[in-house]
C-alpha cells in the first residue's frame, strides 16, 4: 500500500436487502467518510462513491457505488476503504494520523529503545500504542496521552515514551 493512501474506513457488512452497508468510518467526523471522495480498495482494484443513508449500532449506513443487492454488500464485509492523504485535512500540532504513527520506534526518556509502534487501537476512552518489545513478539499496550508520550517526532520517525510504572517487563 502506498504511503499516499489512507484508511478511512472499512465495510461491516450488509444493511437491509437493497445493497446497503454498514460503514465504520475511522475518520474524526463519522459523516464526513463520504466527502474525501471516492473510497478505494487497498489494492487500487475498485472504487465508490459513498452516500450515507442513516446510523446504525457502531457505525453508519451508506450506498456505495456499484452495490446493488445485500449479497453484494456481504461480499465486501471486512474490506478497508482507502482514500489519498492530499484528500485529508492537515491537523493541528499534537494531532497524528495512525497509519503515521505505525512503525516508529520508541524510546524511553534516557534514550532506551522500548520497541516499535505495531498499530494504534481505539476502545472508547483514548488511543493506544500497540508496541513490539524488542527482541521478541511480545507486545504492550502503552496510552497514547501526553503524559506517556510527551513527544512524537515524525521527521525523525520516533516516539519518545514516559511509560507508565509496571507497564513494561523488567530487564
Amino acid at each position: 500500500m502506498s504511503d499516499d493512501m489512507i484508511c478511512v474506513g472499512a465495510i461491516a457488512g450488509a444493511f437491509g436487502v437493497h445493497g446497503e452497508v454498514r460503514l465504520k468510518s475511522f475518520t474524526a467526523r463519522p459523516e464526513d467518510i463520504a466527502g474525501y471522495g471516492p473510497l478505494g480498495l487497498e489494492d487500487g482494484s475498485r472504487a465508490f462513491s459513498a452516500t450515507i443513508t442513516g446510523q446504525a449500532k457502531n457505525g453508519l449506513t451508506a450506498k456505495l457505488s456499484g452495490v446493488r443487492t445485500r449479497e453484494e454488500a456481504d461480499a465486501l464485509r471486512g474490506v478497508q476503504l482507502f482514500v489519498a492523504r492530499t484528500k485529508l485535512p492537515s491537523l493541528p500540532d499534537d494531532e497524528y494520523y495512525h497509519a503515521d504513527l505505525v512503525g516508529l520506534d520508541v524510546f524511553d526518556t534516557g534514550g532506551v529503545p522500548l520497541g516499535r509502534v505495531k498499530s494504534v487501537l481505539n476502545h472508547g476512552a483514548s488511543d493506544l500504542l500497540e508496541l513490539t518489545l524488542p527482541g521478541g513478539a511480545d507486545t504492550v499496550l502503552l496510552p497514547f496521552t501526553k503524559r506517556a508520550v510527551p513527544t512524537v517526532d515524525l521527521a525523525s520517525r520516533r516516539i519518545v515514551a514516559d511509560p507508565p510504572e509496571g507497564l513494561l517487563p523488567e530487564s
